[in-house]
């Protein structure tokens, strides 16, 4: 069996992320394909919030490397404050002072045909690139978001270290996969002398066997909120992407022209992160009363959450 060394930060045990479930169902399935996985993340310390409830979804037989790394936020700051130099490319750069000297210790050891690195976080595609320059491996570089955009990263230094390793990648990276049709285009739009058979698409998906067992627990727990309409987003919401004032706005205007009855909906924003700034956000558009602001649920109890809403909410920018 041929073996993939995988560079990913987001990697159980860290919580509140959605991006752990494209690395972690690619290591439980690369197997049937006959590909064995070892996978280089970062130390939980790294990690804001950890939960164990993943853990027991990697498989026992898969190497697990967790180099040595930091949050410049929460241990290089001083009175919450810190060099800039230490979050660029982003929080988490000293992941790459560790991660390299392991994965170079990983394929002396396991002989890996390929390395695959994906992208956020930016320091993994950074150690990627250190890797595939010192082992000579072709590289797969993931990108589950685009990386240099117009106005984001919007720090112009940090812009200009996203744009210098996208660069990096696409030079270097033997193929470069994407998560959805427009971003595949818009780099070869970007990056048109290089041949369009490097970029290939790999949607993000699901795995049915997560929601084994979900619909008959739901529909014996019933309603999340009997007798109302409770509309639910779960994950992260972002105050400069999935921006919800036009959301606010528009239930704002429902309920006081009487479209939309109060005693009958909730909006439930479960895990959304920013809780303070949603709060006042709320209160300044008068709905704080229908909003529930929810913390982070273990990720099967969370789908559950989800079969049990009247109705899902997704943000985009």
């Amino acid at each position: 069996m041929k073996r993939v060394l995988m560079i990913a930060y987001h990697f159980p045990p860290l919580a509140g992320s959605s991006g752990i479930q494209r690395t972690l169902r690619f290591v439980q399935h690369l197997p049937t394909f006959g590909w064995e996985p070892i996978v280089l993340t970062a130390h939980p310390r790294a990690y804001e919030r950890t939960s164990e409830d993943l853990l027991p979804e990697v498989p026992t037989n898969v190497v697990v490397e967790r180099a040595f790394a930091l949050d410049a936020a929460r241990h290089l700051s001083l009175g919450g404050r810190y060099p800039g130099f230490l979050a660029r490319p982003d929080r988490w750069m000293s992941w790459r002072w560790g991660a390299v000297a392991a994965g170079l210790r990983l394929i002396k050891r396991y002989r890996p045909t390929v390395l695959w690195s994906t992208y956020p976080i930016a320091t993994a595609h950074q150690i990627g690139a250190m890797l595939q320059q010192r082992s000579g491996l072709s590289w797969v570089a993931d990108f589950r978001d685009p990386m240099a955009q117009e106005g984001y990263p919007e720090n112009p230094h940090v812009w200009r270290s996203f744009k210098a390793i996208e660069e990096t990648v696409l030079q270097n990276a033997a193929y470069c996969v994407f998560t959805s049709p427009g971003a595949m285009r818009d780099y070869r739009d970007r990056y048109q002398n290089l041949p369009p058979e490097r970029f290939a698409l790999i949607e993000n998906g699901y795995d049915e066997e997560s929601f084994a067992g979900l619909d008959a627990s739901a529909a014996m727990l019933g309603s999340l909120h009997p007798g109302k309409v409770t509309l639910l987003h779960s994950g992260i919401i972002y105050p400069s992407e999935r921006d919800p004032k036009a959301l606010f706005a528009a239930l704002q205007e429902l309920l006081r022209s009487g479209r939309l009855n109060r005693e009958r909906l909730t909006l439930r924003l479960r895990a959304a992160g920013h809780e303070e700034w949603l709060h006042g956000l709320a209160a300044e558009y008068g709905i704080a009363d229908v909003i529930e602001l929810a913390p982070p649920l273990p990720y099967r109890e969370a789908l559950e959450e989800m079969q049990r809403a009247d109705g899902l909410l997704v943000l985009q920018a």
